[in-house]
Parts: C-alpha cells; sequence; structure tokens
C-alpha cells in the first residue's frame, strides 16, 4: 500500500529532519501542556484568592450600621467603600437596591433576590456592572431591623485577567524560545547520534564503488551503534575471508584442472598426429596412450565432482535427511574398496551405529577415507575398519602423514609431498570433514596409536546403536 498526504512527506524526510521534528513536536506538546497547566492553576490561585477577599469583607456590620443610621437612603458616602475596595449595594425583598455605593451600580439578579427573600443562602458568581465591567459578586443575607436583606459585594475580574494575561504572554514567550532551543538540540542530537550511521553509510558505499573490503569502522563502546558497527566489520571480514577462499579454490583448481589437461591434450595430438600422417602407432603404445587419455578423463570427471560438492556453501541445506544405519553405509563402502584394491586384505568389525544425516554423502565419505587407504597402503598390505560407539576408525599399513603435515590434511587440495605423484585432486579428506561436521561429528586423522606404520583416520558421530521408535520420518518434520 502507498501511503500518500502527510505521512508519505514526513517518510521522505532524511532520517535526521525526522528525528529533529519528532523531538520539536514532543518537545513542543509537553511544553504547550506544562504552559496550560501552570495558567489555569494559576487561575484558579487568584480566583480562590479573589472569593476568599469578598468572603473576608466585614460589610455586614457596616451595612446594618448604615441602614439604622441613614433610613436606607440610595446614597452613602464614599468612604465606607473605599475601606472595603469593593462595589456593595443591599437588595431588599421586593426587589429594591436600598443601599448603593461604588463607581458602578450592580443589577439585582435572581440570585440576590433569593437570598434577600432567605429562599438561598450566600452564593457567589459572575455578573456585570451597569457599565458592563466584569465582576465577581458574593451575596449574602443580613439580618436588618426591618427584617432578612440581602448584600451583595463585587470585585472586578480584572484583578485576575490582567495578571492572567501577562502570565498567558509570558508562557507563550518562554515556550517559543523553548520550541526553537528543542529543535536547535533535536538537530544536534541527531547530527551526533547519526554521525556512526553516516560513517557505515560511507563505508558501505566506499565498498559497492571500490569492493575494498579491508575497511573497517570504528566500534568503541557498548551502545546499539558500537554494536551494529562490529556487526558490519564482522560481515566485511567474512566477505573478505570469503572472496580470498573462493579465489584460493579457483586457482588451486585451475592448477589441479591443467595438469590431467596438459596430459590429455599431448597424448590426443600424437593419436591425431598419427592418423594425419599416416604413420602407425604400434598397438601397444596406442593402448597406452588411450588407457592413459580414459584414466585422465575420470580424474578430471572426479575433480568436476569434488569441485561441484564443494562448491556448495555450508549453509545450504542438505539432501534427504534421516536415521540411516552407519555400520550399513561402511559395509558398502568396504565392498566398493575392496574392489579397488584387490591385493589387500580388509578387517571389519562393525557395530550397530544409527546417526542422523544424509546417507548418500556419508557413504562418499566414508569411500573416501577407504580410497585414501588403499592409495596408501604397500602392495599385499592390510586395512582395518572398525565401528564401535560411534567411533568408525579406518588403519592403513602405508608410510603415514608426517607430524607437521597433520593440522593441514583436511584442507582443499592440501597434499602431503609423499602424495602429489599419487592420482587425486587432494579434494577427498575436505570433503569428508565437511559431510561429517554436516551430520554434528569430527573428523581426525592421526598417527597408528599403536607405533606402527601407517595412519588411522577417525570419524565420531553422534547416534545410538538401536534406531529409534517408529514415528515420523526425520525427513518430514524438516
Amino acid at each position: 500500500m502507498t501511503l500518500t498526504g502527510p505521512v508519505a512527506r514526513f517518510r521522505a524526510l532524511p532520517l535526521r529532519s525526522r528525528l529533529a521534528l519528532l523531538v520539536t513536536v514532543a518537545v513542543t506538546l509537553a511544553v504547550a501542556a506544562v504552559a496550560a497547566v501552570s495558567w489555569v492553576m494559576v487561575r484558579t490561585q487568584l480566583e480562590q484568592q479573589l472569593d476568599s477577599a469578598l468572603r473576608s469583607t466585614n460589610a455586614s456590620a457596616q451595612a446594618n450600621q448604615t441602614l439604622t443610621r441613614l433610613g436606607c437612603q440610595e446614597q452613602v458616602p464614599g468612604a465606607f467603600v473605599n475601606n472595603l475596595s469593593a462595589q456593595v449595594q443591599i437588595v431588599l425583598p421586593t426587589g429594591g437596591r436600598c443601599w448603593v455605593d461604588g463607581k458602578n451600580t450592580l443589577p439585582v439578579t435572581g440570585y440576590d433576590l433569593e437570598v434577600a427573600r432567605g429562599k438561598h443562602g450566600a452564593v457567589m458568581y459572575d455578573g456585570r456592572t451597569t457599565d458592563g465591567t466584569p465582576v465577581r459578586i458574593y451575596t449574602q443575607p443580613v439580618e436588618a431591623g426591618t427584617g432578612i436583606v440581602a448584600i451583595s459585594v463585587a470585585k472586578p475580574l480584572a484583578d485576575i485577567d490582567k495578571p492572567l494575561s501577562t502570565l498567558a504572554w509570558v508562557l507563550v514567550l518562554v515556550s517559543a524560545i523553548g520550541v526553537v532551543c528543542a529543535g536547535a538540540a533535536g538537530l544536534w542530537v541527531a547530527r551526533t547520534g547519526l554521525r556512526p550511521v553516516d560513517e557505515l553509510t560511507g563505508a558501505v558505499e566506499h565498498i559497492a564503488r571500490t569492493e575494498d573490503l579491508t575497511v573497517r569502522i570504528p566500534d568503541h563502546g557498548d551502545d546499539e551503534i558500537a554494536r551494529l558497527s562490529r556487526s558490519f566489520n564482522s560481515m566485511t571480514a567474512a566477505l573478505a575471508s570469503s572472496r580470498d577462499r573462493q579465489a584460493q579454490l579457483i586457482a588451486d583448481a585451475g592448477h589441479e584442472l591443467r595438469t590431467p589437461l596438459t596430459s590429455m591434450r599431448t597424448n590426443i595430438e600424437l593419436l591425431a598426429h598419427s592418423e594425419s600422417t599416416g604413420r602407425a602407432i604400434p598397438p601397444e603404445d596406442r593402448r597406452e596412450l588411450l588407457a592413459s587419455v580414459k584414466a585422465q578423463m575420470a580424474e578430471l570427471a572426479s575433480l568436476i565432482g569434488d569441485l561441484q560438492e564443494l562448491s556448495r556453501p555450508d549453509a545450504a541445506p542438505p539432501g534427504p535427511l534421516g536415521v540411516v544405519p552407519l555400520h550399513e553405509i561402511a559395509g558398502t563402502a568396504l565392498s566398493r574398496a575392496r574392489l579397488r584394491g584387490p591385493e589387500l586384505t580388509f578387517s571389519a568389525e562393525l557395530e550397530p551405529w544409527y546417526v542422523r544425516g544424509e546417507a548418500a554423502a556419508l557413504e562418499r565419505a566414508v569411500i573416501n577415507i577407504l580410497d585414501n587407504a588403499v592409495k596408501f597402503s604397500p602392495p599385499g598390505g592390510a586395512v582395518e575398519v572398525a565401528l564401535r560407539a560411534g567411533e568408525l576408525t579406518v588403519r592403513d599399513h602405508g608410510p603415514g602423514v608426517p607430524a607437521e603435515d597433520l593440522p593441514y590434511v583436511f584442507e582443499r587440495f592440501w597434499r602431503s609431498s609423499s602424495a602429489r605423484a599419487l592420482p587425486g585432486s587432494g579434494l577427498g579428506l575436505s570433503i569428508v570433514a565437511r559431510t561429517v561436521r554436516r551430520a554434528g561429528g569430527s573428523a581426525e586423522l592421526r598417527a597408528a596409536r599403536d607405533g606402527g606404520p601407517g595412519a588411522e583416520a577417525v570419524l565420531r558421530i553422534p547416534g545410538a546403536p538401536t534406531p529409534p521408535p517408529a514415528g515420523p520420518s526425520v525427513a518430514a518434520d524438516r
């Protein structure tokens, strides 16, 4: 769904501008809320003070004296009002104003009549004088000689409105200054906080432009930006390592392919030259040339198959998984190894062991281990195979592997100096280690434990001596 309007325009802004705008809006709302609450609280306080001043005005006693002394005259000396600092009038039950004093007269309201007639107690309300001035009026009943009358005392609301107006302007000014400062602070915080992101962006753009994976970003601290920088550095390091391995694989593969291709090309050129010149090659030499070409083609096919296997990333999903009998896989591989080394003596002790893995890949790994044993065994030698408690051991009686070469035997295309003259690509043990690792196990090549000649290849794969109970297959659960 495509967004339009203010939301789309907001999202179109740079992240720095969005953060600054959000900070400004948040501070504006907070300042506005504080200003409004402050204004309301001050207004309430001023109103309470004004009401308290009206209630505390001692107009009742003086009004009684005035009623008695002046006989309810319409006007009394202004000194009385000046003492009260308010507008005062006496309301009779008949609705007439018996006594009025102050700068302006007050209209007689229904509230005043109810109080004067004894129907209501004291009341406080907002009203206006006869000339329209807003006032706060307090009317209370008074016992006079002629009965109950109401006395109204009023003070102008300007006593509240003027301070409130001044306060409102002050709050508006302070709020405006606060919003401007908040906007500037938000922009500064956004720039400071996003500076590592800018560095990360610059590094990514540099890598995309130059393909230079050696770039690293400073990752000081433990905050989210530092974690992001460390993750990026780890990613570029992994990419650089992967690219180096890929380049090394291509170089090694090219080197390994060059030898059989050169030999094959030479043999084919000899055969072609014989055909073109009419000089027949002796039958025995021709058979040897054709056998050599066939062997080199088989070596190329094997090398290409190994390269295809290793080209799959470690994270690629394997084939169908299931619980497979490792002892049966080892037995099948042993049968094939006997065909490849008919002059050798094989002994096997295979205890039942069930593992979870890919049957075809595990069989190929075991075959690669047995092929190594056949390749390095002397004529008439023996190969001992044992499977006990999930540990498959293949022992040969060949020249063995020098101790300094043992850490490298599972690397791609690595071949010891004693094995360079023998056929092979140097990928077999690398495939073995990768397959066993995918099954959750480990692979090891070591010197013979009994101190004799030869080497031992050990595969350890977790499993159980009995198959799991019948139920949904492992492959179906994936």
